[in-house]
């Protein structure tokens, strides 16, 4: 009961913190007069992720390759297919010729990048699935690949975006805020990876789907609130942009980056249903959008449907 408790505390803080986070980095960003797709893609994605950052470094570090990879696995599958699908059930998502041109191709090369590396047993099956400090650098280079194109974004103009009121305006207030939030985020991971592993062990359920359930869904509610939102707003850009660029950084920075700093992990816990279905994430995804240039409610109806495939499969695997 009491490891419980300090999950749920340790949400409320981890949740709490990354929507300050985001607001204040919003604010500093909106001051530079940045694009929303640019503030979407960068500043949104990275904060509405921080949770995910900061609970991967704290596994990988702890040797926990299972609830690592389930982390980013998870993230993926409940960015797009659960956030994405309800996002498009509240009001269906127009997307613009250059996401559908430059930002979806750049995820889906991202994606199925990620999916290879974590196929070694299917090259050589005598090879247990292992993702090593190359592969990390791979993904690292991968993300610099995004960098690039986030470079050329910043020197065109985005004339369709219209001028925001940033949420917090004093820069001293921003900066404190923003410090605050990064320490309360990295305090509450702490708390929630250890007490998700103690719970998983009291249950006697698998870390793997302790962390595809309870750690994944709750620290992806940054991202729900932010995408729902948007799409009532008719922030259409906000809303897929984050969902972009936060699967971005989660496979390249939140999974890549540990690694590159601690090494090998052993892929424990995983089948093919799981790397697919990531797979599917971004593929499903460029496909829906280039449909009609928008994502209807029958198609976000059918990302919930595989969302539920996906978890039914996960508690009866």
């Amino acid at each position: 009961m009491l490891e419980v408790i300090f999950l749920i505390i340790g949400f409320i803080i981890i949740i709490s913190s990354s929507n300050i986070l985001v607001d204040c980095a919003s604010s500093l960003a909106l001051k530079c007069n940045i694009p929303k797709m640019l503030i979407a893609l960068t500043i949104v994605a990275f904060g509405t992720c921080a949770p995910e950052i900061a609970i991967s470094f704290q596994s990988v570090a702890s040797n926990n390759g299972t609830m690592a990879f389930a982390n980013v696995v998870g993230s993926c599958i409940v960015n797009t297919f659960l956030i994405i699908g309800l996002a498009a059930l509240v009001r269906p998502i127009r997307v613009k010729h250059a996401t559908i041109k430059k930002e979806l191709p750049l995820l889906l090369i991202v994606t199925t990048g990620f999916v290879v590396l974590m196929l070694d047993s299917v090259f050589n099956p005598l090879t247990p699935n292992t993702f090593s400090r190359a592969d990390g650098i791979i993904l690292i280079l991968l993300f610099s690949m995004f960098v690039s194109y986030i470079v050329q974004m910043l020197k065109r103009k985005d004339e369709e975006d219209e001028k925001i009121e940033p949420k917090y305006k004093n820069i001293f207030l921003i900066l404190f805020l923003l410090l605050t939030s990064i320490i309360c985020i990295s305090w509450s991971s702490d708390v929630i990876v250890d007490n998700a592993v103690l719970l998983a062990e009291e249950l006697h359920v698998s870390e793997k789907v302790i962390t595809m359930v309870a750690i994944v869904i709750g620290t992806s509610l940054p991202e729900m609130v932010m995408t729902i939102t948007s799409a009532k707003k008719k922030e259409f850009d906000m809303a897929i942009g984050n969902i972009i660029g936060t699967n971005i950084f989660n496979i390249c920075i939140v999974l890549g980056l540990p690694i590159v700093i601690y090494g090998d992990l052993v892929l424990e816990s995983f089948s093919l249903i799981d790397i697919v279905t990531v797979f599917l994430t971004s593929f499903l995804l460029y496909i829906f959008a280039r449909s009609e240039k928008e994502i209807s409610k029958k198609e976000g109806i059918t990302m919930l449907l595989v969302f539920l495939a996906y978890y039914i499969f996960l508690f009866f695997e």
